[in-house]
């Protein structure tokens, strides 16, 4: 053992006040075995501790501004988001003619706005915080709904809302202008009445819609029933052909204006039949010229000569050959298609507007015995059928149609039934697009009906007293 003493000794330099318990070496030499703390204050040390320490709050306190702001663009998402929920539920109760193409636009923009700040959101949580996941996956599902509310546009009502506010925009300076004028005082003649000198002018076109198939059906035929003094003077119907411009498969009727202009109540009569998976035409009208007359339609029926009935009660349908007629595309009118038989009506009966293989082409106007239906008696025209547009009969007298420009048509010809003589004559038509698919007056409202293009167009018919 080395002693205190020794230990106090070597150690009085370092001013240690212990005693230390030694030992003997090999060499005989006393060796104490101290362990001393660091006596020296580690100042940098803590200096970089207190700096790390103010980087660290500083960090924090950012985070927390940033999840200050995430919170406040989180409450303003879920409040555009239940606002664009609720709309989209109220658009997928509507119909898909209700849709118009303002609410899809606005909808669209805001769905981009929507998307454009989840998606800034996203960038900065790293895609790990699940709130921000969940209004993320609600805005792609309200954006699938809205396209999928755009898709049902199966009739092309979008693109017919255009086209039809553009043309009601051309419109509207000729309504005003019509409101202008001071009323009439020429003496009216009553509906039905032939007691006049006839026609005196004819009013602007009077837009109603696009038919109800949509703009890829540009030819048909459509108006109300037309003889005289009918039953059913507040039904419509609409007569649309197969894009070929040839079958009319089936006629659309409604009960009213108020129907036809809001697609509903409306019934389906078809002409054509499907057997075996295979479409059969042999009771389906070709072309447009077709009419309803007695609550009856009236055509000529498919890759024949035939003039077809059918009822619009019993569905029971009749056909009797126009002897010698010709068909089948070889004398229409000028500009459509199949239209080489043509009804038409007014105060004194049903006509039929044809021509025959041995007129050539002459145009000629038969009068129909309905109850047989045949034609009791034919007036051979001073015209041909292809030089002209379309027809229409007014008490007895053929009028026939050609075009002058685009939108501008022309009642250029007449034929007088009771006199048998024909002459020119002039009173100009607007139209709304360039071709007239059918003609079709209605004595009970002494109106013209037009299907152009598609679109459903009337006009009012002033005659001289």
């Amino acid at each position: 053992m080395c002693n205190e003493e020794t230990g106090q000794t070597r150690l009085a330099e370092m001013k240690v006040n212990r005693n230390f318990t030694g030992r003997v070496s090999e060499g005989d030499h006393c060796v104490c075995e101290v362990l001393l703390p660091d006596s020296t204050f580690p100042a940098k040390r803590v200096g970089a501790l207190e700096d790390e320490t103010q980087h660290l709050i500083n960090r924090v306190e950012d985070e927390m501004q940033k999840i200050q702001e995430q919170n406040i663009r989180l409450d303003y998402c879920i409040e555009k988001l239940m606002n664009l929920t609720k709309r989209v539920e109220r658009l997928e109760k509507m119909r898909p003619d209700e849709l118009t193409e303002i609410n899809f636009e606005a909808l669209k923009k805001e769905i981009k706005e929507m998307e454009k700040t989840i998606m800034q959101l996203r960038g900065k949580v790293g895609g790990n915080n699940a709130h921000v996941e969940s209004l993320y996956d609600e805005v792609k599902n309200i954006s699938k709904t809205v396209g999928q509310l755009e898709s049902l546009d199966k009739n092309n009502v979008l693109k017919a809302h255009r086209d039809m506010e553009s043309l009601r925009k051309r419109l509207v300076d000729c309504q005003q202008d019509m409101k202008m004028k001071p009323q009439s005082t020429v003496p009216t003649v009553p509906l039905g009445s032939c007691q006049h000198r006839g026609l005196s002018s004819i009013s602007k076109p009077n837009l109603l819609q696009l038919n109800w198939k949509g703009v890829g059906f540009k030819a048909g035929a459509w108006g109300k029933d037309s003889a005289w003094n009918t039953t059913k003077k507040s039904m419509y119907w609409v007569g649309a052909l197969n894009p070929d411009g040839r079958i009319l498969e089936s006629i659309r009727v409604y009960s009213s204006l108020n129907d036809i202009q809001l697609y509903k109540n409306s019934f389906d009569l078809p002409l054509s039949v499907l057997i075996k998976n295979k479409w059969n035409h042999t009771l389906a009208a070709q072309g447009a010229g077709v009419i309803v007359y007695n609550n009856n339609l009236y055509y000529n029926c498919y890759n024949s000569r035939d003039l077809c009935r059918v009822s619009l009660s019993t569905g029971v349908y009749q056909r009797k050959p126009l002897p010698n007629a010709a068909f089948n595309n070889q004398y229409s009118y000028a500009g459509v298609s199949f239209q080489d038989i043509d009804f038409a009506s007014d105060e004194k009966g049903l006509w039929v507007i044809y021509t025959t293989t041995e007129a050539k082409g002459v145009m000629m106007v038969g009068k129909v015995n309905v109850a047989t239906m045949t034609v009791d008696k034919a007036w051979m025209t001073t015209r041909m059928k292809p030089e002209v547009t379309n027809t229409f009969m007014m008490c007895g007298v053929l009028y026939a149609t050609r075009s002058v420009s685009t939108m501008t048509e022309e009642i250029f010809y007449m034929f007088d039934t009771k006199t048998g003589k024909g002459e020119q004559i002039s009173f100009m038509m607007e139209k709304m697009t360039e071709k007239v698919q059918s003609l079709s007056y209605n004595s009970n409202d002494r109106k013209l009906y037009m299907f152009n293009d598609g679109y459903l167009v009337h006009y009012d018919m002033m005659i001289k007293p």
